[in-house]
């Protein structure tokens, strides 16, 4: 079953259909912490980009895009934007990363002075090193 197929751009899916969708509890897990620790709520956003077109959910503090996340069956994507601003200190943060996320890094173009990480999330080292992405484009509120 695609997630492009089930919901038209004229109907956004719940994120009760989201968590059943990807049936994975990281997703639950992932989306709480989010919220929690960026104290930011979820915004369903449809998409034609060529990465990932269809129903994703966008992550925002501030003005300022935090992540994007898609839902794959079992799993999810999840897309941050290593910008200029934060490119060194993720190079210094690479070798703390599973090899998966060091990988990524590693292979993907460096534009405008920015990489764009697209990472399956697939388990909880995966989800950790996200949020360590994460941090470095917002510092987490005191």
């Amino acid at each position: 079953m695609d997630w492009n197929t089930l919901y038209s751009k004229e109907k956004s899916p719940s994120i009760e259909q989201v968590t059943e969708y990807i049936n994975n509890s990281l997703w639950t897990d992932f989306n709480n912490r989010i919220q929690s620790t960026y104290r930011t709520r979820p915004w369903m956003e449809h998409s034609r980009c060529s990465m990932q077109a269809g129903w994703n959910i966008k992550y925002k503090k501030g003005g300022k895009s935090l992540c994007t996340l898609y839902p794959m069956q079992g799993y999810f994507i999840v897309l941050v934007v290593v910008g200029s601003r934060e490119f060194t200190e993720a190079e210094f943060l690479m070798p703390q990363c599973s090899d998966y996320v060091q990988t990524v890094f590693k292979n993907t173009k460096t534009g405008n002075g920015q990489k764009w990480l697209m990472l399956d999330v697939r388990d909880r080292e995966i989800m950790d090193d996200v949020f360590r992405l994460i941090n470095l484009r917002k510092r987490i509120p005191s």
